[in-house]
């Protein structure tokens, strides 16, 4: 079964304590859905294209649990919290193999 990753790039920020009450809000909520986070913020290099403020990435057991996670009411109303004032770039993305 395939992997599935949220990748989500922020270009906006309007209310720091609003996303940070989102953040403690719905790491939970991911974690039980089997949400990994591999990259949360942290220090980058833009080369090429858009500059994004704030990079997320958290890896699921599969695409379909990612999917099922961003869905379910308990992350919605977590994102409501942020959403007003965030804006960003938000996708699922299934992984491959290549053995």
């Amino acid at each position: 079964m395939k992997k599935g990753y949220w990748i989500s790039l922020y270009t906006k920020v309007e209310n720091q304590e609003n996303l940070k009450k989102y953040a403690e809000i719905v790491t939970p909520i991911i974690k039980s859905f089997g949400g990994v986070p591999l990259i949360r913020g942290g220090k980058y290099k833009k080369f090429d294209g858009q500059d994004f403020i704030r990079s997320v990435v958290w890896e699921f057991p599969s695409y379909e649990k990612a999917i099922e996670c961003h869905n379910s009411k308990e992350y919605q109303d977590g994102w409501s919290i942020a959403k007003n004032t965030t804006v960003r770039h938000m996708q699922v993305v299934e992984g491959f193999n290549i053995e």
